[in-house]
């Protein structure tokens, strides 16, 4: 009976592929065969700086690849050619990343915001022109205002309040509506966790696009990591993160990704070459296993985060809280949020009663929840966005979208629920 119960089983296991199982479980073994690594079970690092070609003629279809010289063939895969250009942990790590956003293919840097300068200096030239959505994190919006504008790229913003046709009519008044190459959105935002609807931008991306151009979506969706949310499946055509944060979890490493769509990721792809800002075969490594617990920790995080935003919601000394998982039926942002979003994140936003000083009082207060930036992590992290993650951007901008003093962004880690909320309880006190 057993032995038959277990060829049943194996029947199963080899009738299923790849596309039928859930990332999670192919995260053990994808893109990796143990028999070309000594039977190791898990890929070891690749600590080399180049590979050895069969043939020259082999180096020379290789190389016409990595520089963009010409397309893959059918069942032609890049082979490993030299550490800036590919590694053997690169790739697995790619691999598996693609699977999570069901994308063609996936980039990995070095650092968030390697992957979003790599973007967008891929797609704005001198004279184009970026329409990108506010508030957004304080190193893109740095990089937005204070080195796009010394190329000659013209730059203009909407939020989430801005209708479709508002925001059409923001690109025609621009005079520039010709030169739209990108549009680049951050949803949720940070740190005030507004929305944006992917979709409609796609439709206006769509709308702007043309035979000598076609306007490319980017989003960012590091808030939401690689499980709660797919850019992809509501019309973007690349997705980015920070991956230092929900990917990697372990507030161990520094990475960026983008996945997207194979004719996107083939112009990432080549710049990041000549930049020469690939993750490094370590970061690789540790970033596979991180992988394999990723929904673990990412559905625990947002448990604990619901029960976090729930007492917040109702302390005295708390005016507002900025979280998905509060949202109203009635609520302008509620048809995006059930559109984009399977759980909502474990990202809070909330603004105690004062100012700064009270703000920093409940922050320097905190015991278990430590004070520091960055977010997405197994530990849970607090901090002050208006003098700390976002303390670049204008003033004015700040007060426009809500990044005031009294405000405060909480990541909730996997600690237990009752614990933070313990925490949170004896630093709101007198």
């Amino acid at each position: 009976m057993l032995f038959s119960i277990l060829s049943n089983f194996t029947e199963i296991l080899v009738a299923m592929k790849k596309e039928d199982m859930h990332p999670e479980s192919v995260m053990m073994s994808y893109g990796y065969k143990p028999e070309l690594s000594e039977g190791a079970v898990k890929p070891p690092i690749f600590n080399t700086s180049t590979f050895a070609f069969k043939t020259a003629e082999e180096g020379k279809a290789q190389f016409e690849i990595a520089y963009g010289l010409r397309d893959k063939n059918d069942n032609e895969e890049l082979g490993l050619i030299y550490s800036r250009i590919n590694n053997p942990n690169l790739e697995i790590l790619e691999n598996r990343l693609a699977l999570w956003d069901k994308a063609d293919d996936c980039a990995v840097f070095e650092s968030g915001m390697s992957a979003i300068s790599t973007v967008m200096l891929e797609y704005l030239k001198p004279g184009d022109l970026l329409l990108y959505s506010s508030p957004t994190y304080g190193g893109t919006d740095h990089f937005i205002h204070h080195f796009l504008p010394t190329i000659g790229v013209h730059c203009i913003t909407f939020d989430h309040h801005h209708t479709q046709q508002e925001i059409i009519d923001k690109i025609e008044a621009s005079g520039h509506q010709n030169r739209l190459k990108l549009i680049y959105l951050e949803t949720p935002a940070n740190p005030t966790n507004d929305l944006v609807d992917i979709e409609m931008c796609s439709k206006i991306a769509k709308q702007f696009s043309h035979s000598e151009q076609k306007v490319v979506v980017a989003v960012d969706n590091t808030y939401m990591g690689p499980l709660w949310s797919h850019p992809l499946q509501n019309g973007a055509d690349l997705v980015l993160y920070s991956a230092t944060k929900y990917i990697g979890g372990h507030s161990d490493l520094i990475a960026g990704a983008v996945s997207g769509k194979a004719e996107e990721m083939q112009r990432v792809k080549v710049l990041r070459t000549f930049l020469g800002n690939m993750a490094s075969p370590n970061t690789c490594w540790l970033m596979l296993r991180s992988l394999e617990t990723l929904k673990i920790r990412m559905d625990q995080q947002t448990k604990n985060a619901q029960q976090v935003a729930g007492y917040l919601k109702q302390h005295p000394k708390v005016e507002n809280v900025f979280y998905l998982g509060l949202l109203t039926e009635n609520s302008a942002a509620y048809p995006v949020y059930k559109k984009q979003y399977s759980a909502p994140g474990a990202m809070i936003s909330f603004t105690v009663k004062g100012g700064e000083p009270e703000a920093f009082a409940f922050l320097n207060k905190l015991r278990l929840i430590k004070l520091a930036v960055s977010l997405g992590s197994t530990e849970s992290l607090a901090q002050h966005p208006a003098s700390m993650t976002h303390i670049g951007v204008d003033p004015i901008d700040k007060k426009r979208y809500g990044i005031t003093d009294n405000l405060i962004r909480v990541s909730i880690g996997v600690e237990n629920a009752e614990d933070l909320i313990y925490d949170i309880q004896q630093a709101l006190s007198e």
